[in-house]
């Protein structure tokens, strides 16, 4: 599946415990602060991710995992950049620095960052697949809004599996908020934290691929967005 998941995932282990406090003003750029005020809610973000072109990485670039500065920077963000450059200004509002990890039966994990706004979960995601992008905050439970993944998760190879979900301030002083550089540590974090399994029957698996095939053929390859869109967050218009 192609929506920017990284490579086949190692190993678990344990992550680390030390939390470590939000950067103050005088950390960002006058650029970067100017979007830290514009860009005030997840459904303000989401629509800015949106319009970011979507970073490929290879072919033909090099892997990338850049931070919340790197995107400002670069302006174009795969589904982790994204999840990063999301927690990272809406912390400054309030929200947690919280994202969940999409595990894939062919390796080609998502991630999202998950916020709670008046007792419910939701989440803003960027994907090249129209499906795997934010979701409104009306989820009573994580486990609730990961579900609304499993179809459109559903293509030539990829079925979600199971998730889990971190506070990324148990990385302590690792500087996955405004370092220059790429920030591996963080996607090794979300190979090592514990995933719940989702259960699912194959049958089912094997019907949605052959309709997600079918329609791709129909329709000179365009992704499929025939699915419930009712507890979606907008999506880019070339969706």
């Amino acid at each position: 599946m192609d929506a920017g998941r990284g490579p086949r995932r190692p190993a678990r282990g344990g992550p680390p415990a030390v939390t470590q406090a939000a950067p103050d003003r005088r950390q960002f750029t006058s650029a970067e602060w100017r979007l830290v005020r514009r860009l005030t809610t997840p459904a303000v973000v989401q629509a800015y991710l949106n319009a970011l072109p979507y970073n490929t990485e290879p072919p033909p670039n090099t892997p990338t995992l850049r931070t919340f500065r790197g995107v400002v920077r670069e302006r174009t963000a795969h589904c982790l950049e994204a999840a990063l450059f999301a927690a990272v200004l809406l912390e400054q509002h309030g929200f947690p620095p919280m994202v969940m990890s999409l595990e894939s039966i062919d390796g080609l994990d998502h991630v999202i960052f998950v916020y709670r706004a008046g007792g419910r979960w939701g989440s803003v995601a960027r994907s090249r697949d129209p499906g795997l992008h934010g979701r409104r905050p009306v989820f009573r439970s994580l486990r609730e809004m990961a579900l609304t993944y499993f179809d459109p998760y559903i293509d030539e190879t990829g079925c979600l599996r199971a998730y889990g979900a971190t506070d990324l301030r148990v990385l302590g002083r690792y500087n996955w908020r405004l370092s220059d550089g790429h920030v591996w540590k963080v996607e090794r974090l979300l190979y090592d934290i514990p995933h719940t399994s989702i259960t699912y029957s194959q049958a089912r698996v094997d019907r949605l691929r052959r309709k997600y095939l079918a329609y791709k053929q129909a329709h000179d390859g365009r992704k499929p967005v025939y699915y419930d869109r009712s507890t979606w967050m907008a999506i880019p218009r070339s969706s």
